[in-house]
């Protein structure tokens, strides 16, 4: 107990490491000798910077990745000599509004693109601005451009980008006058939740100094036409402004504003707080954001020459360090050494995929939860958590009124069968090509969940170790090959016992570690968690668009939905039925399962409004390039005592290979079962041995490959990926096995007809949004149940023995 109290007061006297600053340096090329002024303007494509000359009748590219000047021969000024203009990016197009030519107030807006091919500017004219502006800032936000202006009075529109006979819509701009705005610049960013509108404004009188302004923070309500104040949580960073001169989205949840002498800061739309970063030794005229970079134009004070800088953010975060590697490599290699050790008693498939009927019911709980549990669960969870609120939390809990059905149905059913695929129970009830049809698509959908899983946790790990994004997919993936494909299911159940231990103790640490991070420890993480209304459950909206929203009964048919298709259609839970020696094993494996994840999700839960708080207590710690899903690993790696950090880092790794293992066992499980052994297409035992071996690996490197598309930096949230997956696959199985156990009369043909009409409302679903992800699993069920059994009834079949097959003849 001592030495229990000692490690907890050494984890919460650890002093915090990471410090987030914007650093400025002149590009050190032939950029420096571009024929550049303070008035020049500038547009950006995926690769290049494009700056008008000195005179403004040339365009010079600059080249992002080597920082090469050329000049753009086939170039035609546009409407003359354009000084000031302002510019706002749209896709791979550039919006060019007002602006001077030949000295005169311009009302022109022309979208321009660049063509690889004929190196040339393709410019196209919108309908003119509808008064000659100052002060102009303009966004693209949706298939609209807002643009703010100022002539003698402050004005607001907008224009459809979709429509070429569009006019500007005149939108309420009473906030810029009423409140004595001076300057102010319009940002579109993610609030956690949706993209929003932000002008970011200053108040003040026009004087040169400004020394007496502050800026204000408003976001556009366009359903009522109104500006919304935002209420910071750390408004003393904003007094006492100079000149406001810049304001962009940086990265997924934060808005970067610098002013004319150089003030920067960063305004995180999650947590409502505002960084203040190191001031520079330049006077600021233009910047633009490109590829997580700022690019300004600025005049030296020392010298007073005008000069292209660019503007990096930098973390003085520790750098991963050696002890932290090394319980990486040390972990990572027991795992593998485990798989090696169960490689030499899997004597035939029945060890290999069943564990030899011997696994005890207390790990067969903690596979089942390891499984559920994942990197999904251990990263994304906290990560969506602190950009939203609990609302998830019932659904997940939902676990616990789906347990009896496992319970009093599923294992009934599965252990009388001895099925060691799931999908045997549907050539039973129904026919072959239907337990074709469902093992393939669960086969799909297991390999599209490895991906979302090494993606996540790469991109994740990518953040804090050395390893890149695809590195760390390849050596999950290389892993998982050598102890799954040797090992066997046994070796993944152990493995899957280990990392639930230590992942859960490593979770139960973070959260100690967050509130000691806090100003008034727990009272801190209760007060900011209510103030902000983070700790809502229940989101009381049944309107007809509730549908599209994480309302109380989405959450709670979606939660029982997903559970729902995972215990009974989901290879990789049914197996752990028939892991354990007896059915009331299997029983207790299922109700233990229930009971740890009602607590282990309250828990991480808690981490995820505990980041919220540390950070909006803490502001300058959190990088803002990196992505919010990367957030509770960033925490890990800057705030835990190193080796500690290395440790849950390490479980977080394993718990991918966990959940990518266990999905590599399950293909091989249904392919071997399904497809190969009715067919006896291998002659002996030993042959569906190394067929065994082969199937999974080959399902590993397809998961590893899939994991290596899914890298996208522009995916917000990989859980939400994750529910959309799982719904559009598990759903429509979960219907089918359900319709073959409650109904008599279903038959073949409703069952195919019902899986293939479930899947396909997936699909609509996910392309025309008409309903939130979390809902896709009760979705599929409900369609493949109810049209399954209306195609059965108008295309009966003939009678069929379905003794122990449906819930009213188990016990014939």
């Amino acid at each position: 107990m001592r030495i229990i109290i000692i490690f907890l007061l050494l984890l919460t006297s650890c002093n915090t490491f990471a410090k987030t600053q914007l650093d400025w340096s002149v590009i050190k090329s032939n950029a420096n000798h571009l024929p550049i002024n303070k008035d020049s303007f500038y547009f950006l494509t995926n690769d290049a910077l494009f700056i008008s000359s000195t005179d403004f009748a040339k365009l010079n590219k600059l080249d992002l990745a080597t920082h090469e000047i050329s000049t753009v021969l086939n170039f035609k000024p546009i409407d003359g000599n354009r000084a000031q203009a302002i510019t706002v990016q749209h896709n791979n197009k550039t919006i060019v509004l007002g602006g001077l030519v030949n000295g005169v107030k311009s009302t022109r807006v022309n979208v321009l693109e660049w063509h690889d091919e004929s190196q040339n500017i393709v410019s196209k004219q919108l309908a003119n601005l509808p008064r000659s502006f100052s002060k102009v800032s303009a966004q693209v936000f949706g298939q609209n451009v807002y643009i703010t202006g100022f002539d003698k009075q402050w004005y607001f529109f907008k224009i459809a980008l979709n429509n070429d006979q569009q006019q500007w819509t005149p939108l309420n701009a009473a906030l810029f006058t009423d409140l004595n705005i001076i300057n102010s610049e319009l940002v579109v960013q993610n609030d956690g939740n949706e993209n929003r509108i932000y002008a970011i404004s200053q108040q003040g009188a026009e004087q040169s100094s400004n020394s007496n302004s502050k800026l204000l923070l408003h976001e556009f309500d366009e359903a009522t036409n109104s500006w919304l104040t935002v209420i910071s949580s750390n408004p003393t960073e904003l007094v006492d402004i100079d000149k406001l001169v810049f304001a962009s989205p940086l990265g997924q949840s934060h808005i970067m504003v610098v002013t004319q002498g150089g003030k920067t800061l960063s305004y995180n739309t999650i947590t409502k707080a505002w960084s203040n970063y190191n001031k520079s030794d330049y006077r600021f005229h233009k910047i633009t954001q490109a590829q997580q970079h700022s690019y300004a134009v600025v005049t030296e004070l020392n010298t007073n020459n005008t000069v292209l800088i660019k503007g990096e953010i930098s973390n003085t975060a520790r750098d991963f360090g050696w002890q932290n590697m090394l319980v990486l490599v040390i972990y990572l290699l027991s795992v593998v050494m485990v798989g090696l050790y169960f490689m030499f008693k899997n004597k035939n498939t029945n060890d290999y995929f069943r564990g030899g009927q011997s696994i005890p019911w207390w790990a067969a709980a903690c596979s089942i939860y390891a499984t559920m549990l994942s990197s999904l669960t251990y990263i994304a969870l906290p990560a969506i958590v602190y950009q939203t609120n609990w609302v998830l939390l019932i659904g997940i809990w939902m676990i616990i009124a789906v347990a009896p059905i496992a319970v009093y149905v599923a294992i009934p059913f599965f252990r009388q069968l001895d099925a060691t695929s799931a999908y045997e129970f549907l050539s039973k009830r129904f026919n072959m090509p239907v337990r074709l049809f469902a093992s393939g698509l669960f086969t799909l959908f297991h390999i599209g969940r490895m991906g979302i899983v090494m993606a996540l946790t790469a991109l994740a790990l990518s953040a804090v170790t050395p390893l890149s994004a695809s590195d760390s997919v390849l050596i999950m993936g290389m892993l998982c090959l050598l102890y799954c494909t040797l090992g066997g299911v046994e070796a993944v159940i152990w493995t899957d016992t280990i990392q639930t231990v230590v992942l859960l103790i490593g979770a139960v640490v973070c959260f100690a570690v967050i509130i000691a991070g806090l100003d008034d420890g727990f009272n801190s993480f209760i007060q900011i968690g209510f103030a902000d209304d983070k700790f809502t459950i229940v989101n009381n909206d049944f309107s007809l668009e509730s549908i599209t929203s994480l309302s109380i009964w989405v959450i709670v048919l979606g939660g029982i939905g997903q559970n729902l298709s995972s215990y009974t259609a989901d290879q990789a839970v049914v197996q752990r039925y028939m892991v354990t020696k007896d059915p009331a094993s299997a029983v207790k494996s299922i109700w233990a399962n229930a009971i740890l994840a009602a607590p282990g999700a309250l828990l991480f839960f808690c981490i995820g409004t505990g980041l919220y708080a540390f950070y909006q207590l803490n502001p300058e710690k959190l990088d803002p390039t990196i992505q919010i899903d990367q957030i509770f690993p960033t925490f890990i790696s800057n705030e835990l005592p190193m080796g500690l950090a290395g440790l849950i880092i390490a479980g977080i790794f394993a718990a991918a290979q966990s959940t990518v293992s266990t999905s590599m066992n399950s293909i091989a499980t249904t392919v071997l079962t399904d497809f190969v052994r009715p067919f006896n297409l291998a002659k002996s035992e030993k042959s569906y041995m190394s067929l065994a071996r082969i199937l999974t690996f080959i399902s590993g490197v397809l998961g590893t490959l899939v994991g290596l598309i899914f890298i996208d930096p522009e995916i917000r949230s990989l859980m939400e990926a994750y529910f959309k997956v799982i719904g559009m696959f598990m759903g429509a199985l979960g219907g089918i096995f359900i319709l073959g156990a409650l109904t008599k009369r279903a038959n073949s043909v409703g069952a195919i007809v019902g899986i293939i009409s479930g899947v396909s409302l997936m699909i609509s679903a996910w392309k025309y949004g008409w309903a939130n992800g979390y809902l896709y699993g009760t979705i599929g069920i409900l369609t493949c149940l109810i049209v399954g059994y209306l195609v059965s009834l108008l295309f009966p079949a003939h009678n069929k023995d379905l003794s122990k097959l449906t819930l009213y003849t188990m016990n014939q």
